[in-house]
């Protein structure tokens, strides 16, 4: 069965850091849009970033640009979200996804609208305090 395994997330302060990462299991992360979205309680789900693991080509929300960034260690067969000076506004469940987007959709929004169940893992809590 094919499944996403996240970890890395935590509770910080304002300005620290945090690594997620996704390791797949069953498949291998070649030749696929990949990214995270984040859901805070009563809000809709916001992508956050991706990356097309053909070409390491990436997309960022605006609210994220600068501060975060997502890359692949193929080696690994993992992807890392770095998360640099978080902010409170940063605090929500983390989702690595992989939907079977074609290339030209690897977008942070069809990551968010596409993902379904299945498509995305269990989650992982960040918590950034002022």
């Amino acid at each position: 069965q094919l499944s996403l395994v996240e970890s890395g997330g935590g509770s910080v302060q304002t300005g620290e850091s945090l690594r997620l990462s996704c390791a797949p299991s069953g498949y291998t992360t070649s030749n696929k849009c990949m990214g995270w979205f984040r859901q805070a309680p009563g809000k809709e789900r916001e992508g956050v970033a991706t990356i097309l693991t053909t070409t390491t080509r990436t997309q960022y929300a605006d609210s994220v640009k600068g501060r975060f960034t997502i890359y692949q260690e193929d080696s690994a067969n993992t992807v890392y979200l770095q998360m640099d000076s978080l902010k409170p506004e940063d605090t929500a469940m983390y989702y690595c996804a992989a939907p079977p987007i074609p290339a030209a959709w690897c977008t942070v929004e069809r990551l968010a609208e596409r993902s379904g169940v299945g498509d995305y893992g269990q989650g992982t809590q960040v918590t950034v305090s002022s």
